[in-house]
C-alpha cells in the first residue's frame, strides 16, 4: 500500500504491520519520500552491502602498515640525487 505522509504518522502501527506483506511507501504530494520494510530484510541489506563493500584507500594503506609491522619491514628511502631539469634550465635562460 502507499501511504501520504499524513496517513503514515497517523497510522504507524498499521504501516509497521504491513511491513510483514511487502515494504511501504510513503509519499508526500505525490513524490516518494520514504520506504519502510522490515527489520528481517534491512538485516539482509546490511549483509549485502557489507559483503560488496569495497575498502576504501585508507583501509588498504592501514592494511598494509599492519602487514609491513608483522612482517619487520622497514621501508629503506634512498638518498636524494639532483637530475637534469630542462625546463629549469630554460627558464633560467628567458632574460626579464
Amino acid at each position: 500500500m502507499n501511504w501520504e505522509i499524513h496517513e503514515a504518522q497517523q497510522n504507524l502501527s498499521d504501516l509497521i504491520k504491513a511491513t510483514t506483506q511487502k515494504p511501504q511507501m510513503i509519499y508526500e504530494q505525490e513524490k516518494l519520500v520514504a520506504a519502510i520494510i522490515d527489520a528481517q530484510t534491512f538485516q539482509e541489506f546490511l549483509a549485502w552491502q557489507k559483503q560488496h563493500q569495497k575498502p576504501s584507500l585508507a583501509d588498504t594503506f592501514e592494511e598494509l602498515r599492519n602487514l609491513c609491522t608483522e612482517a619487520d619491514y622497514v621501508l629503506e628511502i634512498p638518498t636524494r640525487k639532483n637530475r637534469p631539469n630542462p625546463f629549469s634550465d630554460d627558464f633560467e635562460n628567458v632574460s626579464p
